[in-house]
């Protein structure tokens, strides 16, 4: 009789600059948690909410401020047939995350600045470690003296809970820190009240802090030690490969 499996084993180190925002802000065995769910992710279809991240990208990107285009958008995602259980509750879960900015979208003080589509944006090696970063759309201005500074924005969303502003700082920092590393237009400088991790459910845009350069700095030692961990991590005790 085969025993289903319910885990795989990433082989090199990598992590999303959202579960690395999670490590810094973590103590110390949450971290080895962390380290530990990155290399043996289950197997298990996850919620996943593209559509809910696309819909508000969109919504930002086009200036809009009716949030009735948000509503109409869960609605039609609520009414949509699914052909099972796991995808009702991907459509469902994606409503709420539309529904939910709709509710919020009032108080968001977003940056003075234009919205781009995010383009390419590809995985940063910090110390051995690959870090993934869900970059939603560009920010840009132009300063009184015409020069360019650019920014980016990435999303935080968890049904009934607000993000921690620690944990959004962290992640903004690395979003700084990750446009000056893979480069941005030409003569164009990333700011640091540019780089934002907007929290769906609280209504809030929290951008990169004024120690951000120190906090990568910070980011890119930590991922030293996560490549040093990584080899020795052990995977989930019920773990089945």
């Amino acid at each position: 009789m085969s025993t289903q499996k319910t885990h795989r084993m990433v082989n090199e180190p990598k992590i999303s600059a959202r579960y690395l925002a999670d490590f810094m802000a973590a103590t110390e065995t949450a971290r080895r948690t962390i380290v530990r769910d990155c290399k043996y992710p289950a197997i298990a279809r996850v919620v996943q909410h593209n559509e809910a991240k696309a819909t508000i990208s969109k919504f930002l990107r086009d200036g809009d401020d009716n949030t009735a285009t948000l509503t109409d958008k869960a609605n039609v995602l609520r009414n949509q047939m699914a052909d099972s259980d796991f995808e009702r509750d991907v459509l469902d879960h994606n409503a709420d995350y539309i529904e939910r900015f709709a509710e919020v979208f009032a108080k968001l003080e977003l940056p003075a600045a234009e919205f781009l589509p995010p383009g390419k944006a590809p995985p940063l090696e910090l110390n051995g470690v690959r870090v993934s970063t869900d970059l939603r759309f560009r920010l840009r201005r132009l300063t009184r003296t015409n020069k360019v500074r650019v920014g980016g924005a990435a999303f935080r969303y968890a049904k009934g809970k607000r993000l921690p502003p620690e944990v959004a700082h962290w992640q903004s920092s690395f979003m700084l820190g990750y446009l000056h590393q893979t480069g941005t237009e030409r003569e164009a400088e990333p700011e640091a009240q540019l780089c934002i991790t907007i929290d769906a459910a609280g209504g809030v845009c929290h951008s990169a802090p004024s120690d951000a350069v120190s906090r990568f700095n910070n980011m890119k030692a930590a991922c030293a030690t996560i490549s040093e961990w990584w080899p020795n991590v052990k995977p989930p005790t019920s773990a089945v490969f």
